[in-house]
């Protein structure tokens, strides 16, 4: 079947503004009262249409396209010949890479001086060549971990990064927490289950804070890293088992104790989270797909 390119982006800053406003007018003036510089804001708008362009003249003319923002991905239907190329921030790849299920992944970096470009890794220009490789099975792929949660009742999600588990406001969460053989019931801020991918940001600076810490997974590595960020230890509760590996099929369960429930979400995206009733069950390991990145 002819391949299908899915362009994948956000909109700019400078569109955000517009769509709020109404005209270019009110937009500077909003700018401008707050000390920032409207054209700066609108010249890497028009830079970004221009990577865009370049990116959609690169698509072949016989291939089909389709064209996506970050706020409907959750209403698009990926097909398994999907070429998906995301130009944007390296959070926008985490956002998508939940919805996919083996299709090959292109990070395009429209402002590397704005973005890391570790997930976005390849400049705009090169969209020609990494689609006619893609398409030709010439690319290589980095296969990054993903985790996964599921609920007692069949209710799941996924994430790149990391899951965090606890209460909604973010206050003391009473749970048990079971990892292999062992159980302990705990009272902390939460528990964030990490990939190597999400290694170098929240869970890296729990880690760091640690007496003996974990050794945190790669990119690749077919582990997770979890932790209980501040427990507490009580007459009810312990912290023995505040943090450690989860690795190959082993799955962390979360049985909640809260009367008023408690939450469990993706890569810090709140509003797309699981609920969880007093006495439910959450199950936390590695996700069978993996995010396969065009290096």
């Amino acid at each position: 079947m002819v391949p299908r390119a899915v362009l994948v982006q956000r909109p700019t800053e400078w569109s955000d503004l517009l769509a709020r406003h109404g005209t270019r007018e009110q937009v500077r003036f909003f700018l401008s009262r707050r000390e920032l510089d409207p054209a700066q804001v609108e010249q890497r708008h028009h830079t970004f249409l221009g990577h865009r362009h370049h990116v959609l003249a690169a698509i072949p003319g016989d291939w089909r396209r389709a064209s996506v923002t970050r706020d409907d991905l959750e209403r698009f239907l990926f097909e398994p010949e999907d070429i998906v190329v995301v130009l944007g921030q390296d959070g926008l790849v985490a956002n998508v890479s939940k919805y996919l299920d083996g299709q090959p992944l292109i990070g395009l970096n429209p402002e590397p001086e704005r973005n890391a470009g570790i997930l976005v890794a390849h400049p705009p220009a090169a969209a020609p060549d990494l689609l006619r490789d893609v398409a030709a099975g010439r690319h290589a792929i980095q296969a990054r971990t993903m985790t996964d949660a599921r609920l007692d009742d069949g209710q799941e999600l996924r994430a790149l990064n990391e899951i965090f588990v606890g209460h909604r406001s973010h206050q003391s969460a009473r749970y048990t927490l079971h990892v292999d053989a062992r159980s302990e019931r705990q009272s902390s801020s939460g528990l964030i289950f990490a990939t190597g991918t999400g290694a170098t940001g929240w869970a890296k600076s729990i880690n760091g804070q640690l007496a003996e810490p974990v050794a945190l997974p790669g990119p690749t590595d077919r582990a997770l890293a979890y932790f209980a960020r501040e427990p507490w230890a009580s007459p009810a509760t312990s912290a023995s088992l505040s943090h450690g590996r989860l690795e190959g099929d082993t799955r962390a369960r979360v049985t909640c104790e809260l009367p008023d429930g408690a939450t469990a979400f993706g890569d810090g995206i709140e509003a797309d989270a699981l609920s969880l009733d007093w006495g439910q069950t959450l199950t936390v390991g590695l996700a069978p797909q993996a995010l396969q990145i065009v290096r």
